[in-house]
């Protein structure tokens, strides 16, 4: 197998899309980026809540360990007990985690209640290997809803045990299933995250080397294996029926056939972005986009079956993704896809809009198609992907987004500032199928958030401001919820006095560690100097949060002043982020890859990024052999992060933002950067949000 982890010095890009995803080493000769790939980061207690499975991208299969003991996804990297192999993982979503379907165990001589310790583990994109102790070896990998597990016994005896009825939390409601031959089949029915809704899982499983398949009790079997010193096991998912699971199976290969498609794919997703920079980035880099490319998870057959949310089976001329936090990844992994994989983005963008029409709630239904957990501000992520000129199904969807804004929760402060930016966005959504009498009744309706700010957010002095849940607010302080006006930074800066007063409100927010980047409320914040005088705090700010230094108060929900972090954010190990800190399905390694690159959303509903230095000295991303965007440092420096003048297609750029189209368009985007602020440049044409039209 490949060689894990490998770190160079400098790694030099090989520039153009044309010449494949890779990396040039100056003497190993050519990297893929999922070599780079360290599947370890964030695999240990609460400090991302990551695992280390065989997963490919947005693949609903992801076989992995489970150890004694494990975190959310059911491992820990520093535990030493295995109790086998899980083929569901939902990862970093709090509620303790989700999915862990159906346990594999290998066992031998010493029967079921030996323990495997392990001895020593490996893993890269789509594989993972462990030896244990004693001497029983297990290896896995995955593509697209089909998974390969190969076992290795030391001695006569091999078996293995199924345990249909896992799951973490022991969140399993039901199963059935029937055995022919060297095969097992069936269904199993588990609680999604957070025990809101079900979703079902059909399966279909050959064994290699298998003697017998006996019934152990209920839901579980044991597989006997033959003289052969391995067993073998080849599993597909559907969310639709058995035949699709057993045809993946039947048209699949084994282990390194299925290892090799696996790596291809991944290195074609992960090379479209080639960085060239310092060898500690760039494994950070590409690890981090690794894991913002875990999910959505892909539901749709090749036929176009899919399994809707009400339950009934339906087909589409699109790919069907299913698989949802939206209230987290909206923020950060959405614009990411959006500017990497248009032609996925846009799946997935049809996707949340198909909900509704089968009946879509904020959190997971009783028919769900795979695991997932809530889907708020999916009408935001319905406005950006128009603005980026998708195509929606909106007439088809008008009664149930109308039905939505009507359920909107306004019972405490940060709910209505959450609400307002959904009725702004349904109010624009709503403006596309040119009914103005709701898009002005719901921007009307969106402008209410004054009243509420004015209320809860004006006045910073009372006892309660950084207090976690004060006044019934959802994990966030008043301090880090107040700024929550993405759609109408114009009007928030009046509400604080001013452009000068906002300055120094944010100032005293994050001179005083009122800033959390273990959650999401805020995470805009640091971006907000972009929409004023001194936009440069914003590019410090930001390269500090990557790679330097800070102080993170707020964690397990604590108020401020409590055992504070201090230290980096982002780290390339098992712990890897602040504790408590979810990674949210790959919001927050969303975060740092956006910002790498020197981009960052604005306001996720409107097109447009700020520009910061990146991390980098050159960025290069990669649609197609002719057309791509190069992001390079003309006078790079890793310590310089403040942004002297920028160059698009070698006619200077004095604004600190650009538009979605102008970056697709590709091209040469140049920044020259420094270690003192430009206080001139970005300064004079600020791309402040505002709400388009009030009534008199």
């Amino acid at each position: 197998m490949k060689k894990i982890g490998v770190l160079v010095p400098w790694l030099l890009l090989v520039f153009g899309c044309q010449q494949g995803e890779t990396i040039e080493h100056p003497k190993k000769g050519k990297i893929s980026p999922s070599e780079q790939v360290n599947v370890f980061l964030g695999t240990s207690g609460d400090h991302g809540q990551m695992s280390p499975a065989a997963g490919s991208p947005f693949n609903m299969i992801s076989i992995g360990p489970v150890t004694h003991p494990g975190t959310h996804t059911g491992y820990d990297h520093y535990a030493k007990e295995f109790f086998g192999f899980v083929h569901t993982h939902i990862e970093g979503v709090g509620c303790r985690g989700g999915g862990g379907n159906i346990l594999v165990k290998p066992f031998g001589n010493d029967g079921l209640n030996e323990k495997l310790i392990k001895k020593n583990e490996t893993a890269e994109p789509g594989y993972y290997k462990v030896v244990f102790e004693n001497g029983i070896s297990a290896e896995m990998t995955t593509i697209h809803n089909y998974g390969v597990h190969q076992y290795h016994f030391p001695d006569s005896e091999k078996k293995l045990e199924i345990d249909l009825s896992y799951a973490f939390l022991n969140r399993f409601v039901a199963a059935e299933h029937i055995t022919v031959g060297n095969t097992i089949k069936g269904w199993v029915d588990t609680k999604t995250v957070c025990d809101r809704g079900r979703y079902r899982l059909y399966f279909y499983m050959e064994f290699d080397h298998a003697s017998s398949i006996s019934a152990a009790e209920k839901d579980t079997y044991v597989i006997k294996g033959t003289d052969a010193p391995t067993m073998g096991l080849r599993i597909g998912f559907s969310s639709v029926n058995v035949a699709f699971a057993k045809a993946r199976v039947i048209n699949s290969g084994g282990l390194s056939e299925t290892l090799e498609k696996s790596t291809l794919e991944w290195n074609s997703l992960l090379g479209r972005v080639k960085v060239q920079g310092e060898k500690d980035r760039v494994a950070l880099f590409y690890s981090l986009l690794y894991r913002a490319l875990q999910s959505p998870y892909l539901i749709s057959e090749p036929d176009g079956s899919y399994k809707a949310i009400d339950g009934s089976v339906q087909k589409s001329n699109d790919s069907i993704y299913h698989g949802w936090a939206i209230w987290d990844n909206y923020r950060e992994q959405m614009p990411l896809l959006s500017l990497l994989y248009p032609q996925k983005y846009g799946d997935v963008a049809r996707s949340i809009a198909n909900l509704y029409r089968y009946g879509k709630n904020d959190w997971s239904t009783m028919h769900e198609p795979s695991n997932s957990v809530r889907t708020e501000h999916a009408q935001v992520v319905l406005l950006d992907a128009l603005g980026k000129g998708h195509r929606l199904p909106l007439e088809k969807i008008k009664d149930s987004l109308i039905h939505e804004i009507g359920r909107l929760d306004f019972s405490s402060p940060d709910k209505a500032l959450e609400s307002s930016y959904d009725l702004w966005a349904s109010s624009k959504l709503m403006l596309e199928l040119g009914d103005t009498l709701f898009a002005d009744s719901y921007l009307d309706k969106a402008m209410e958030y004054k009243t509420y700010w004015k209320k809860d957010f004006a006045d910073m002095g009372w006892p309660d401001v950084d207090r976690m849940g004060a006044r019934g607010l959802y994990q966030g302080t008043l301090w880090q919820y107040r700024w929550f006006v993405p759609f109408d930074i114009e009007g928030l800066q009046d509400l604080t006095g001013g452009e000068k007063s906002f300055r120094k409100q944010l100032d005293q927010f994050f001179q005083e560690d009122n800033y959390n980047h273990a959650n999401q409320p805020d995470l805009q914040v640091p971006g907000l100097y972009n929409t004023t005088e001194e936009p440069w705090k914003s590019q410090k700010l930001y390269r500090n949060l990557m790679l330097d230094t800070v102080v993170q108060f707020y964690f397990n929900n604590n108020s401020k002043g409590v055992d504070p972090y201090i230290g980096r954010i982002y780290n390339n190990r098992p712990r890897a982020y602040v504790r408590t800190m979810d990674d949210d399905l790959g919001t927050m390694s969303s975060w740092f890859v956006l910002r790498a690159m020197g981009l960052s959303a604005v306001n996720v509903g409107e097109p447009t990024y700020y520009l910061t230095a990146p991390i980098f000295e050159e960025a290069v991303l990669c649609w197609s052999a002719d057309k791509s965007l190069k992001i390079q440092v003309s006078n790079y420096h890793k310590d310089h992060f403040y942004i002297k003048s920028v160059h698009l297609n070698g006619k200077p750029l004095y604004r600190n933002w650009l538009t979605h189209q102008e970056i697709m368009d590709g091209g040469e985007l140049i920044m020259e950067t420094d270690s003192a602020p430009n206080q001139k440049w970005g300064v004079g044409t600020p791309y402040r949000t505002k709400i388009d039209r009030v009534k008199d």
